[in-house]
């Protein structure tokens, strides 16, 4: 049975997640935009806290460690060499590290691109990613301190793992990146059959994410620079991936 998996909504559009094994106890959360959702979900469901994952330093994934840390007693786990910008690591790591957790193994992948010192967690036996702000439901975060170049190397490792794999990222941005994504990969069925979809969940208030990867591929147009239709709709027929998915995150920064 894979590991027990929990979206929680926090602030104004962000989510964090809770992983918990039956077997051990273990529960961990991953990223803290802020610490009374998930203290009310613990409590809710009588879970100890045991472990934080952080993906990256900015505030609305890490504002709530302080007070969740008040109550409760549990080992944070965080990049490295993010650490001078991240609370008190109990356990640092690198791309390509691994961790146990719940019985399963814990991959951790640099994602750098949005920022530098992002990670993913990659639980593949339960199959689920933890990507935050790297790769998002029909999108990518926005790249404040990374390079294109960075950002597509990072989506390629994600677009890389099984495409069962549940995305888990950090933000109800979906419906956003719905209105962009069709405009640079118009005659794409897969998108527009989502859209619907997304437009039915939004309009009633319920959450787009998480997402599973193989429909990432299919419609994610930041994953997509490769293909032929977008790559004519742009005028860029023939171009490098990198170059065309570096003119895709630019249009959508304008958009």
């Amino acid at each position: 049975m894979p590991l027990e998996l929990v979206t929680l909504p926090a602030l104004s559009d962000n989510y964090t997640y809770l992983l918990h094994d039956s077997a051990s106890g273990a529960t961990a959360c991953i990223d803290v935009p802020e610490a009374e959702p998930i203290l009310d979900e613990l409590a809710k469901r009588g879970w100890t806290l045991t472990e934080i994952w952080l993906t990256h330093h900015h505030h609305d994934h890490i504002g709530g460690v302080e007070d969740l840390l008040k109550t409760c007693d549990a080992k944070v786990t965080g990049a490295k060499s993010d650490r001078h910008r991240l609370p008190t690591l109990n356990r640092e790591v690198a791309d390509g590290d691994s961790f146990e957790f719940g019985g399963e193994v814990v991959d951790v992948l640099d994602v750098s691109g949005h920022t530098i010192g992002h990670i993913a967690f990659v639980v593949p036996n339960s199959g689920y990613a933890f990507t935050a702000d790297s790769l998002m439901a029909l999108g990518c975060g926005r790249l404040f301190e990374g390079t294109a170049g960075q950002m597509w190397d990072s989506l390629q490792k994600l677009a890389a793992l099984d495409p069962e794999t549940i995305i888990c990222s950090g933000h109800e941005y979906t419906q956003a990146n719905a209105r962009f994504a069709i405009t640079v990969d118009p005659d794409n069925d897969a998108l527009k059959a989502r859209i619907d979809r997304i437009n039915a969940l939004r309009s009633g208030n319920q959450p787009t994410v998480p997402s599973k990867l193989s429909e990432e591929v299919a419609t994610n147009p930041f994953l997509r620079a490769a293909d032929p239709a977008i790559q004519a709709h742009l005028d860029m027929i023939g171009a490098a991936p990198a170059e065309v998915f570096a003119e895709i995150r630019a249009r959508k920064d304008r958009f």
